[in-house]
């Protein structure tokens, strides 16, 4: 049954338009700027974290599944985020090794969407990057059985402490680095009256 509430939920687009020839033939720089675009905003207004991601992928026989990652990387190549391999959207990747993924800056008005290929970081990046977090998020993934059951909080945080105790330095085994291509990047700004710009880059094989 529709919602009314939902169902009368609207609102305007005007922030700005998106123009073809100024947006270049290039994905990457507009992504960039748009992503900067995106981090000054934050700095005025904090709407959450700018570099948040959707990242959908499915299983062999298609089954989907979708959640919300960081982006910590962005270049030619395509987007990086960082997980436990054996995650799900890490056995997912395994299996099918494609995804898609959302970038939306509801302030901007303006969302991008990515659909390609994904592969594995190499281990100097995957080091380089675990090497950056806080101490605490290193021994997070060392504790965390991410996408396993877990008895309750108190377990994790037995886990944690004893990933603490340990006192072990480096990546754990089966963490790192996802880099999702860009076959497609598809560019969205919200317009008036729903007539919305839409550019869409497809990388030629």
């Amino acid at each position: 049954m529709e919602s009314p509430e939902l169902a009368a939920m609207r609102a305007e687009y005007t922030a700005a338009g998106l123009d073809e020839v100024a947006a270049g033939d290039d994905p990457v720089p507009l992504l960039e700027r748009w992503i900067a675009d995106a981090i000054r905003a934050n700095e005025v207004a904090r709407f959450g974290e700018p570099n948040a991601m959707a990242v959908a992928t499915a299983t062999a026989d298609g089954a989907p599944s979708a959640r919300m990652v960081l982006l910590k990387g962005i270049d030619e190549r395509g987007l990086v985020f960082f997980s436990h391999h054996r995650s799900r959207k890490g056995r997912e990747i395994a299996e099918n090794p494609r995804a898609a993924a959302v970038l939306h800056w509801h302030p901007l008005e303006r969302q991008v969407r990515v659909e390609g290929a994904v592969t594995q970081v190499d281990d100097a990046e995957s080091d380089a990057y675990f090497a950056s977090r806080p101490p605490g998020a290193q021994i997070g993934a060392r504790a965390s059985r991410q996408s396993e059951p877990i008895a309750d909080r108190e377990a994790l945080e037995r886990q944690f402490a004893e990933a603490e105790a340990a006192g072990v330095l480096g990546r754990p085994a089966g963490w790192g680095g996802f880099r999702i291509g860009l076959d497609v990047v598809e560019f969205w700004q919200g317009r008036p009256d729903r007539l919305h710009d839409r550019l869409r880059f497809t990388r030629e094989n």
